[in-house]
């Protein structure tokens, strides 16, 4: 009977020996994890946490730590980007808009308080006027444009459309001022007609956009294509192709950036506000469709957009 009594009198004492170390251990880590989130607060420097294997319910709680910082600090990333893409849009706002405001002023006080003037010079400097006043009122709409796209306030209500005819129509309504730039046009439409989900509006307003950008910076490769493809039960994939100068690959992840224009724009004849690819993604992307760029200098600029059948 002793001898039970002693036994069992050491198997306590050593599960209170097990119970007070595990104890003191976790102690110990909690004491860690305490002492470390107060440090990555106070610094900012998003470490990660020391995973213990030794405890798995604390190494599981450092693991999702870990997870949360990580979000963090893709969130404060996100975040500093923004940041950074909204300051450089303002700067690029105020020259966009001085640089047409300028040349109205200028021209106005000319027209105010020169006397030498002649009627045809009066009407030369009147329609100049009047163009860059077009100017200032189509950037300060695509401003707005983007901002109501952003803010989520612009509805666009999806319904079933002819993504096919819309295509041919648009092309049509651009072949006099493609012929007068000499660039050949090559069209790949289906004869039977296809249907998309998507907005007649939001979509003629994409392909404006593509076509437009095409025809400024990829007019030198004398040649500007539409192809549209589609096979039974998989997405239709609309595409602008040209065979300009292209875009350098290092750039692919940029040209959809607000107000993003290459250094040398392409075309330096052709100074465009850097948002109409912008615009034409936050569309697409409400349509519940997806844009691309694939560029391969003097062979082939395509956007691919990417849209659902219907």
């Amino acid at each position: 009977m002793t001898l039970i009594l002693a036994c069992s009198t050491g198997i306590l004492a050593l599960v209170v020996i097990l119970l007070s170390v595990r104890l003191h251990k976790r102690s110990t880590h909690l004491t860690y994890i305490h002492e470390k989130l107060n440090d990555i607060i106070d610094k900012g420097t998003f470490e990660r946490l020391l995973v213990f294997n030794s405890d798995p319910q604390i190494s599981q709680l450092l693991k999702d730590m870990n997870q949360l910082l990580d979000h963090a600090h893709r969130a404060m990333a996100g975040y500093a980007n923004q940041e950074k893409e909204m300051r450089n849009m303002l700067s690029n706002i105020s020259h966009d808009l001085k640089t047409p405001l300028t040349v109205v002023l200028g021209y106005s006080e000319t027209l105010l308080h020169s006397t030498s003037l002649t009627d045809q010079e009066r009407v030369i400097m009147t329609g100049k006027i009047q163009d860059k006043a077009q100017e200032v009122l189509r950037l300060i709409h695509s401003f707005f444009d983007l901002a109501k796209l952003e803010s989520g306030d612009t509805e666009l209500t999806l319904t079933r459309v002819n993504v096919s005819e819309l295509c041919r129509l648009k092309m049509l309504s651009f072949y006099d001022m493609l012929t007068n730039l000499g660039l050949q046009v090559e069209l790949s439409i289906p004869e039977n007609d296809v249907f998309v989900k998507g907005n007649e509006e939001a979509l003629d307003r994409v392909l404006d956009n593509l076509i437009t950008n095409a025809m400024k910076y990829g007019a030198d490769g004398k040649v500007l294509g539409l192809s549209l493809d589609y096979s039974l039960g998989e997405q239709v994939t609309l595409s602008i192709w040209d065979r300009g100068k292209g875009i350098p690959e290092q750039e692919h992840s940029r040209v959809f950036e607000r107000m993003y224009t290459l250094e040398d724009s392409r075309n330096r004849l052709y100074q465009g506000s850097g948002l109409g690819l912008t615009i034409t993604k936050r569309l697409v992307e409400r349509m519940g469709g997806s844009i691309e760029l694939h560029s391969v200098s003097y062979e082939r600029t395509i956007f691919s957009v990417a849209l659902i059948p219907c």
